[in-house]
């Protein structure tokens, strides 16, 4: 009896590949969701531009804006002169952007100021985190001091708007802490002002801090002992204690 032909052997039933089965699927569950291109492109310009920025920024405020080249400020960020004119059209546009962004940085703390906080605590607050500005962005300071001095001649309509509408909500914060008690008649404007002078001393005249007391804010010791001081010359001048007659 002749052998029977073999058989060959069944293949076994395919699994169904779906698309969160495939490897390319399971490499990305394994690495988190990848950034799609035109999201990674655009922090990529955004790194670029903050890379600009800073380097326009140092040399800003040093030299000014006349003082300053676009070839500076592109060989101080490392990138090409076209790159740079890529990001922006021209060294006044460069020097607006750096501006704005300093005001954006520079008015921050003050935007939290509401009627519903305790005064001493938003004020002595404030005048920390307006230090901690000064400490750590002394350029920022001093090239907003530079364009000031100058008449703000490219700044002043971003002032007439969100620097005077800012003040003026704010203004309003420090009038109803007045009118409940809790500080000391003042007028909010000057109370700024005052504020203002007091921290960005020790950024725009770091050299004459340096100079009297052989320390400055980098110094974490001096820092503290800046705010402590600061904040009781502001406070026991305006603060009002609760109950307290006026």
């Amino acid at each position: 009896m002749p052998a029977s032909p073999a058989r060959k052997p069944s293949n076994p039933p395919r699994k169904k590949t779906t698309a969160s089965g495939t490897p390319a699927a399971r490499k990305r569950a394994a690495h988190g969701t990848p950034v799609p291109a035109t999201k990674r492109r655009g922090r990529k310009i955004e790194d670029k531009r903050s890379v600009i920025l800073g380097a326009a920024l140092s040399l800003f405020s040093r030299f000014g804006l006349h003082g300053t080249t676009v070839d500076q400020v592109a060989a101080r960020a490392e990138v090409s002169k076209s790159n740079l004119l890529y990001h922006f059209a021209n060294k006044e546009e460069l020097y607006v952007s750096v501006l704005r962004d300093l005001l954006h940085i520079w008015l921050e703390p003050l935007r939290g100021f509401s009627a519903e906080q305790d005064p001493r605590e938003a004020i002595a607050g404030y005048i920390r985190n307006k230090l901690t500005i000064s400490r750590d962005l002394p350029d920022a300071s001093r090239l907003f001091c530079l364009e000031m001095v100058q008449g703000a001649p490219l700044l002043r309509d971003e002032l007439g708007r969100e620097l005077r509408d800012l003040i003026e909500r704010k203004s309003e914060v420090i009038r109803a802490w007045v009118a409940d008690g809790r500080l000391a008649p003042v007028e909010p404007h000057h109370l700024v002002f005052a504020l203002w002078a007091m921290t960005q001393h020790y950024a725009d005249f770091a050299v004459q801090v340096e100079t009297l007391t052989g320390r400055t804010l980098a110094d974490a010791g001096f820092f503290e002992e800046t705010v402590r001081n600061v904040q009781a010359i502001v406070l026991d001048g305006i603060a009002r204690t609760p109950g307290a007659a006026t």
